[in-house]
């Protein structure tokens, strides 16, 4: 995949912002690698785009680094809280497009969405590959990893499948994608309320209309995941 359009800043380089650091650098993006520690720095100077040594609770060092101009920054800083909300914050009033920060408590995880934090991170529940995976594709929810480079991916459905047959899309014949099935959401009245749910269409047929709020679970090579999302969103 050519995705050096894509870049990115990961802030924290601990195991999990090293693995996302890492694996979006392997990806293709572009990524600037910010710790304290020069350590930590030195450790990716083969791996990353950019490698800062650089304290970002301080406003002057990221917009010296042109912070402003990346897709999205991971704050992935694990052991001082006081420090990620600094950087959030200083990130929040540069305007950065896309904020993805850590919380490691559900207190943490609280206090960043009263800030406003729309997107966090729980290292215990996500990996590091993972998150990588949604920052070069967002259109990606989730995706399982299998050997020799295939993976049974969950991607919501690009907009040019939208109200079409699943026989025109060409899953098999174009993109050597196996369909295994869809997943729509649903609005409905429970007491009164309107709540969404989740309904499996089964094995789908070729005249199953895939609709924007579809997620499409397809089995191939990654490489041909990454086409059929490219091509379709």
């Amino acid at each position: 995949m050519q995705s050096m359009r894509y870049k990115f800043a990961v802030i924290g380089l601990g195991r999990f912002g090293t693995r996302i650091a890492k694996t979006l650098s392997d990806r293709g993006a572009e990524v600037i690698a910010i710790d304290r520690s020069i350590a930590k720095v030195d450790a990716l100077r083969d791996d990353v785009s950019l490698p800062v040594c650089m304290d970002s609770t301080d406003l002057k060092n990221l917009k010296a680094q042109n912070i402003n101009e990346v897709d999205a920054v991971v704050i992935a800083i694990g052991e001082d809280f006081e420090s990620l909300l600094l950087t959030v914050v200083h990130l929040m009033s540069l305007k950065i497009k896309r904020i993805i920060a850590r919380a490691s408590t559900p207190q943490q995880r609280l206090i960043l969405e009263r800030l406003g934090v729309d997107e966090i991170l729980s290292p215990e529940e996500e990996v590091g590959s993972i998150v990588a995976e949604r920052l070069i594709h967002p259109n990606v929810k989730t995706f399982l990893q299998l050997s020799d480079h295939y993976e049974i991916a969950e991607i919501k459905s690009p907009a040019k499948t939208w109200n079409k047959p699943v026989s025109e899309i060409g899953f098999r014949e174009t993109y050597k994608l196996n369909l295994i099935t869809l997943r729509r959401e649903m609005s409905e009245m429970v007491g009164g309320k309107p709540t969404v749910t989740s309904t499996i269409i089964g094995v789908p047929k070729s005249d199953n209309i895939i609709y924007d709020n579809d997620t499409i679970i397809v089995f191939g090579k990654t490489s041909d995941i990454e086409k059929f999302v490219e091509l379709n969103s």
